[in-house]
């Protein structure tokens, strides 16, 4: 889990906590004349942006940020690559949405969308779904009580620009580093793995 924070946040010193044991152990330290936690030299070490959640597991707390700031570049990528390829009035989640439907070529009910992307509020899948009808690039038919949706020829060639552009700017820049190796197959099973538990851990919060 640490070698995936280390790859997610490129930039930042790998080898930081190379000892497991010293990992685990490493907790606030109190400090009776101030009543205050005092943290340890090795939390503070730990690239982290909130400290005082990395007490008994800082690696998980790096995984974290990491995701924090490899989402939110993520998302800022994929809305500046739509406004290059034509589309400069999407959010993420729309061209996620976009894309998924295209995927294969097949027609996507609303359900199946939330449930591949993992959005729990469908509203928020159906806005999207409205938006990019209303732009043109998606159409719905009713087919019994379900509307599936593709996407237009208009919505296509979108998709195919966007796709240009990914190449040009990422896909190229990607096999070049040497995150390229590392960041493949493993690193997505990796993340998969921690959605679960993500979702896992929701549930048992909401019972509490």
């Amino acid at each position: 889990m640490h070698c995936l924070a280390a790859l997610i946040t490129q930039g930042y010193p790998e080898c930081l906590h190379n000892n497991k044991s010293s990992i685990i152990r490493q907790r606030f330290i109190i400090d009776p004349s101030l009543h205050t936690p005092v943290m340890s030299a090795s939390i503070r070490d730990a690239i982290v942006s909130s400290a005082h959640l990395a007490t008994s597991a800082p690696q998980l707390s790096e995984v974290e940020f990491g995701l924090i700031i490899a989402s939110h570049a993520f998302n800022r990528w994929m809305v500046r690559c739509m406004a290059c390829a034509g589309l400069p009035d999407l959010t993420s989640l729309d061209i996620l949405v976009l894309n998924h439907v295209f995927h294969r070529g097949r027609g996507k009910k609303l359900a199946d969308i939330c449930f591949t992307l993992n959005v729990e509020d469908t509203h928020l899948v159906n806005y999207s779904l409205k938006k990019l009808e209303r732009l043109g690039v998606v159409q719905g038919a009713k087919t019994g009580k379900e509307v599936i949706y593709t996407t237009t020829d208009a919505g296509a060639a979108a998709i195919a620009r966007y796709a240009e552009v990914r190449e040009q700017c990422l896909v190229k820049s990607f096999i070049d580093s040497p995150a390229a190796d590392e960041a493949s197959h493993q690193l997505a099973n990796t993340l998969r793995a921690l959605s679960g538990l993500y979702d896992q851990a929701a549930r048992a919060a909401t019972s509490l």
